[in-house]
């Protein structure tokens, strides 16, 4: 008897698993359109996020080959300022930006920021992209590495004018991510920031941010955003991590970012070392990313 009822429990356990394995299965269908036979092609997975940043930091998404993303981004004054200055509206920093896909996985970028007159580059590798299918990945792994120079004069505590090598900045960034299902993208981008020169002893010229950043799609062309990163180091008082809230806008070729943040900079030097305002005191600055996407490719053919 007790045999019997051993043998139909082992059944009905192995019944009850393939029956969960067969709807696990079949709700990760439905979550990633064109699953493809996974005996026969290898699925690659994109559209984590709709934009090549998150917000401020560098997402998991590339430039495709002989792509041109044409960014200009805006940065107003703190929303707190009141009608004096339009809510901030009246105060604008602006960042102007060229990334071009050298390949799928590689792509190279320079700008230029009217905050401290900043110039900065980047070079951007995917080392390998979320998958499913003949060959399974969880997840997408990309580096990318770059550098700034500030060319506004400026000045150390002793009163000494600093040099071009003073005001040049490197940075690193790991960024490992995922997507969920459609709606919902996540990443890790850990970021190391050197800084040649820092206007104290006690501040550090290398500093880490750890953060990462977020996606929920709402609708088709509809999505809210999040990117953070916390500071780890030595720097000057009275400075924050910074934290920004968005609303993706997908139109054609367009990516139109509204959000809110509390940084005025909109490179990693910037975000990370001169964000002096309080997100959740409520010192938060309105601002935008557009983007417009050119297919070289079609102008050479």
């Amino acid at each position: 008897m007790r045999k019997r009822q051993c043998s139909l429990l082992l059944n009905t356990l192995c019944a009850l698993c393939v029956l969960w394995s067969t709807t696990v299965q079949g709700q990760e269908t439905s979550l990633l359109d064109g699953i493809a036979d996974s005996n026969n092609v290898v699925d690659k997975i994109s559209g984590a996020f709709k934009s090549s940043r998150v917000i401020h930091a560098h997402s998991i998404e590339m430039i495709s080959k002989g792509n041109l993303d044409f960014r200009i981004l805006h940065r107003f004054g703190e929303v707190s300022d009141g009608i004096k200055t339009l809510f901030g509206l009246d105060q604008a920093s602006m960042r102007m930006s060229f990334d071009y896909g050298i390949s799928d996985n590689f792509t190279v970028g320079f700008g230029r920021s009217t905050y401290k007159k900043e110039y900065d580059a980047f070079l951007k590798y995917r080392i390998v992209q979320q998958s499913r299918g003949a060959k399974t990945v969880p997840v997408s792994v990309v580096v990318a590495a770059g550098a700034l120079a500030r060319t506004a004069n400026e000045f150390s505590f002793t009163g000494r004018e600093l040099s071009g090598t003073d005001k040049t900045s490197f940075y690193v960034q790991a960024i490992v991510g995922r997507k969920f299902n459609q709606k919902f993208s996540m990443q890790l981008s850990p970021m190391w920031l050197h800084m040649n020169y820092v206007d104290a002893k006690s501040n550090d010229n290398d500093v880490f941010g750890l953060g990462g950043g977020a996606r929920y799609k709402l609708s088709k062309h509809l999505a809210l955003t999040l990117d953070y990163h916390h500071v780890v180091g030595k720097r000057p008082g009275g400075l924050y991590d910074p934290l920004a809230i968005g609303v993706d806008i997908e139109t054609g070729g367009h990516v139109f970012q509204l959000h809110l943040s509390n940084a005025v900079g909109m490179n990693e030097r910037a975000f990370l070392y001169d964000t002096d305002a309080n997100f959740l005191r409520g010192d938060i600055r309105f601002g935008f990313n557009l983007s417009r996407m050119f297919d070289l490719r079609k102008f050479k053919r």
